[in-house]
């Protein structure tokens, strides 16, 4: 009968976790591969793996474990790393409307090259805030998604200006 794609598959799953839990050398799980690509039948797939143990529970949930945790480090590990933005702090209830930019007028002045002189507004919309991009070369961004137009602002966004980024923070 002949191999199937999901047949060789299954196949190649079970060479990759024997050489995962170190049951057989690379050089071995190479020339299995290769003769799993070139098998015709079900019979040589078969004949592939023959000699191996079978999976030990124990040992797959002890993997899996190990795996869950290794990916929570690597995510904590990785948000430390994080580099921490200045905030940007929407203004308290008298002020309506900010102005982004490097030009001497605005309510928020950024000395980066990237801004353009009138580069975002931001104001105020009912019981939230809205930002959108005055036309500036190098755009408007939250959340990492460069405006295309008026976009709302929460405490906690990431809004970036050029190459300037900052968090939300409320007032």
């Amino acid at each position: 009968m002949r191999a199937s794609d999901m047949e060789r598959d299954r196949v190649l799953r079970v060479l990759s976790d024997r050489v995962a839990e170190g049951r057989m050398s690379h050089e071995t799980f190479e020339r299995r591969v290769d003769q799993v690509l070139r098998a015709q039948s079900q019979a040589e797939l078969a004949d592939i793996v023959h000699d191996l143990p079978p999976t030990n529970r124990v040992v797959n949930r002890l993997t899996g474990i190990i795996a869950s945790v290794s990916q929570v480090t690597a995510r904590i590990e990785a948000a430390w790393r994080a580099p921490r933005l200045p905030r940007f702090t929407l203004p308290p209830e008298g002020l309506s409307r900010i102005v982004v930019g490097r030009a001497p007028g605005c309510q928020f002045i950024l000395t980066d090259l990237t801004v353009s002189r009138f580069h975002a507004e931001i104001y105020r919309d009912g019981e939230g805030w809205m930002i959108s991009d005055l036309g500036s070369m190098n755009g408007t961004r939250v959340n990492g998604w460069r405006l295309t137009g008026p976009a709302r602002v929460r405490p906690g966004d990431e809004v970036g200006f050029g190459n300037s980024s900052f968090i939300v923070a409320a007032p």
